[in-house]
């Protein structure tokens, strides 16, 4: 497969993965943004303001690893969170970020500085773990409109943020990464789920 058509596949990948979370709700009022890594120097990354519900490859636009747009367009407000993980680990193939209540509830509800899982079998939806039986995290990092801000905060606590694979905004969203974009997928899926379980179980006790 020449670079060409692997760039048009992985795009056609890219926003198949965008649209089946979108579908579901994880990304509201064009919220989230989504991105893969092209080659060691590119990646494509949605426009600003999108439906990404009906997302198409005409919605990405084209970068450096580095930040420089080689298209017309306005990519997503965040990109520099997504340049920053990029930049850090050349081993990410896909960054995704989604806005969904479980995520924006359990980012809040306590103010916690990081969520703790044991228990479930879905924990072996991350990479690196192989059993319900140990604890695994999920770094919170403080909101900010300030992308320079944010990655600094990131930059402070990536060594807690790589065994997830991801990490949580407050009152924002989560945003998970892999090694591709199926890795990247099933981990956000993974905590997607973890996070759902966990607000649930939390309405259930107060209920009781």
């Amino acid at each position: 497969m020449t670079q060409d058509a692997a760039t048009t596949a992985g795009a056609e990948a890219l926003c198949e993965t965008v649209r089946w979370f979108a579908q579901r709700g994880y990304c509201p009022g064009t919220g989230g943004n989504f991105s893969l890594r092209v080659d060691d120097e590119r990646l494509l990354i949605t426009a600003s303001g999108v439906d990404k519900t009906a997302l198409t490859p005409a919605d990405l636009l084209p970068m450096t690893v580095e930040g420089a747009l080689l298209s017309d367009g306005k990519p997503s407000a965040e990109t520099g969170l997504h340049l920053a993980l990029y930049q850090r680990d050349p081993a990410i193939g896909a960054v995704l970020h989604v806005h969904s209540i479980a995520n924006t509830l359990m980012s809040r509800i306590g103010m916690p500085q990081q969520l703790r899982f044991e228990g479930y079998e879905m924990q072996k939806a991350i990479t690196g773990n192989h059993t319900h039986a140990t604890r695994i995290t999920l770094p919170v990092l403080d909101n900010s409109q300030d992308m320079d801000e944010l990655a600094s905060a990131l930059a402070q606590r990536y060594d807690e943020a790589t065994p997830a694979y991801g990490f949580l905004v407050r009152g924002h969203g989560i945003y998970a990464w892999g090694a591709d974009l199926a890795s990247a997928r099933r981990h956000l899926e993974g905590w997607e789920f973890l996070l759902a379980c966990e607000l649930q179980r939390r309405q259930l006790e107060n209920i009781r």
